[in-house]
């Protein structure tokens, strides 16, 4: 009771960062249940040393709703990717039960606001990577109707399908199948996110899609050549279609000079890791982000300042326009910035953004407003909209 006061005393002293802790804020992708399924001993109730998402940190963040990934490697796949897919929603929704003063679990743009007014914060959930569904429609609708509210066509590495951008092209984009895929997921009323994407896949998509489109974590091309990034055409395509591309604060996204200084050192690091963490993905990830972080500060690796988010939001934003831009972390899923250790220092780049010039209404897109709107349209178009 007395962390839960101290929290909403925290909450309410915010006065010097009104346009963040005015705004509802969103992010499109948070990998934090890895963690919950992984790590036995994590408390998500309290503050923590390690990982980025907690409850404390959240509300010293203002961060009022998040995208909780499902997720699992390319390589786990058939019944055993199902398998591991409702594992993660089940330590999703057990969290969620676990802190009913706290959490609500949300299945629509409704739902975020109403959590808001009542001072909870909503999780909701996105499943990233199309192999997850075992190329099986009726499991992409079982998924729907435990709540995920996006499905990632791929991850890292081609689907039966989709084509991935980090992976040689099999399809030449979208398969038949894939293609049906996208139309179950309009016609659900579940968002199509073309993150990892390849360009031809995210050009198939477009093409089907009749609804707006997001890519619920990915950051500019033109300022780090990782092919996860968009491009500015792709940018304004995607603002054609009326979605949102939300940066991801991945250092190897926002920096070309650390992507290519990070990408010739992992090789070596790979086998001793596989064999410290075996199948434990999130092991994986904290330690790399540990070793890079380490690195950054010691000048092994070119060090990213988490202004650089800040540039990947304002070249979005004047390339697709305000409208069609928001915030996908990667928070537990990657290697953070320096300065942006947390999902507490989530009010610097609202700072930011005010120096910059954008004004509170603007700044209250990005934050969320742009991807409450997207989610709205598509649950429109589709048939799970709680009425």
């Amino acid at each position: 009771m007395l962390t839960r006061l101290l929290l909403a005393a925290l909450f309410l002293a915010q006065p010097a960062q009104e346009p963040h802790f005015r705004a509802l804020v969103v992010d499109g992708h948070v990998d934090t249940p890895q963690r919950l399924f992984f790590d036995r001993s994590f408390d998500f109730g309290r503050r923590g040393e390690s990982g980025h998402v907690d409850l404390p940190r959240l509300r010293e963040g203002g961060l009022d709703a998040a995208f909780f990934s499902i997720w699992a490697p390319g390589e786990v796949t058939g019944p055993a990717a199902v398998r591991r897919s409702l594992q993660l929603m089940d330590a999703v929704i057990e969290t969620v039960r676990r802190h009913p003063r706290d959490l609500v679990l949300a299945t629509t743009a409704a739902a975020v606001r109403q959590a808001h007014r009542a001072g909870r914060i909503a999780v909701l959930m996105g499943v990233e990577g199309g192999h997850l569904i075992d190329d099986d429609l009726a499991v992409l609708r079982c998924y729907a109707a435990l709540g995920a509210r996006y499905l990632t066509l791929t991850h890292s590495s081609n689907n039966n399908w989709a084509d991935s951008s980090t992976d040689k092209p099999r399809h030449n984009g979208l398969t038949a199948f894939g293609r049906d895929v996208v139309k179950e997921l309009n016609r659900l009323g579940v968002m199509v996110d073309v993150s990892h994407v390849s360009d031809k896949t995210f050009a198939d998509v477009l093409e089907i899609s009749t609804a707006p489109v997001i890519a619920s974590h990915s950051s500019c091309r033109e300022l780090c050549g990782h092919p996860r990034n968009m491009s500015d055409a792709m940018l304004r395509a995607l603002a054609k279609n009326g979605g949102v591309v939300m940066i991801n604060y991945n250092a190897g996204f926002l920096s070309e000079e650390f992507r290519k200084a990070s990408a010739a050192l992992k090789p070596s690091l790979y086998a001793p890791m596989l064999k410290v963490c075996g199948p434990n993905p999130y092991c994986r990830i904290e330690g790399y982000e540990r070793l890079e972080r380490q690195w950054m500060k010691e000048g092994r690796l070119p060090a990213v300042s988490w202004e650089r988010i800040v540039d990947h939001v304002d070249h979005a934003a004047r390339v697709a326009g305000v409208d069609h831009v928001g915030l996908g972390s990667d928070f537990d899923g990657a290697t953070m910035p320096l300065g942006m250790e947390d999902a507490a220092r989530l009010p610097r780049l609202t700072e930011a953004l005010r120096q910059k010039g954008y004004s509170e209404a603007d700044i209250a897109k990005i934050l969320g407003g742009n991807l409450l709107r997207v989610m709205e349209q598509v649950e429109r178009r589709g048939i799970l909209l709680e009425k």
